[in-house]
């Protein structure tokens, strides 16, 4: 069956906010959001939702419905996606990206690994986090600032999907890490990153949607959550999730739109969690929190 995309033309300015509406009308469901710079010196951007054709009509609506009061001019278009791995095409481009220590690169990069480095191996897979991603790329940051000032006894990444920040964790502290995500298909690639950068042991994947998994029970309370999702599932789950913390614990949130930021902080500070540092990227955060 055909994949489409539904998006509707936005301006540098406009973008984030449209991202913002449908972040919220779609954050806890398995739909791609995106948006896409087309061309820089007409400000042309895109925002868009990725679907199956079968489910267009629905989704038409739920995006219309989402963006109608902001931008009542807004016109829904389409376009059907070839069947091709353009994840594949495009990280062959793809130059690696250094984040503090850490540089994700992919297996044609193997060379530019430095002495230094902790070089994690990323190639093309149908899970999000290549490192190039400023989400992506602020939480490794705020992992090797976290990792350097504390020493957690254990480690949780939350929506790990390709598993590159859960390697980070495990290749910089010899800590058990759990990883889980609500995709079978990410967990499925998680595992195989894991593998490919010579992780045999102390990092668990788990699909599991939510705090639902008696994974979490087991293996937790953890001295140190990574959650790079998206803000209204983060704010949703902020009194589970803080629950699952550690007293003294860290909590490393991202996927977050600049403009997102406060909403989120008042969200864990409800849970009792205390602001440390905000890292700021191409217009998305991460934000450091620690408990008690």
């Amino acid at each position: 069956m055909s994949e489409i995309r539904l998006y509707v033309r936005a301006t540098e300015k406009t973008a984030p906010e449209i991202l913002e509406l449908l972040s919220f009308e779609f954050g806890e469901e398995d739909y791609a959001i995106a948006t896409t710079e087309v061309d820089e010196k007409k400000d042309h951007w895109e925002a868009s939702v990725y679907l199956m054709i079968d489910e267009e009509e629905e989704i038409r609506a739920r995006i219309a419905h989402a963006i109608e009061d902001d931008f009542p001019e807004a016109v829904i278009e389409r376009e059907v996606i070839p069947d091709v791995d353009w994840i594949a095409m495009s990280l062959e481009g793809l130059k690696p990206v250094r984040a503090g220590r850490f540089l994700v690169h992919g297996s044609h990069d193997r060379d530019k690994v430095q002495v230094n480095d902790i070089a994690i191996e990323i190639d093309a897979g149908q899970a999000f986090g290549t490192g190039h991603h400023g989400t992506t790329a602020g939480c490794l940051e705020m992992i090797e600032t976290v990792l350097q000032a504390t020493t957690p006894k254990n480690a949780l990444d939350l929506g790990t999907g390709s598993g590159v920040l859960a390697i980070a964790v495990r290749k910089m502290r010899n800590i058990p890490v759990l990883a889980t995500d609500i995709d079978p298909v990410a967990v499925r690639v998680a595992r195989e990153n894991v593998r490919r950068n010579g992780i045999s042991n102390g990092l668990r994947l788990e699909t599991a949607p939510g705090f639902h998994s008696p994974a979490f029970d087991q293996d937790g309370p953890f001295d140190l959550i990574i959650a790079n999702i998206l803000a209204k599932p983060l704010m949703k789950m902020a009194p589970q999730l803080a629950s699952h913390l550690s007293p003294g614990g860290s909590i490393i949130l991202s996927g977050i739109l600049a403009a997102q930021r406060w909403k989120v902080l008042a969200a864990y500070n409800g849970a009792r969690c205390r602001h440390v540092k905000t890292i700021w990227r191409n217009g998305w955060v991460t934000i450091h929190l620690t408990r008690g």
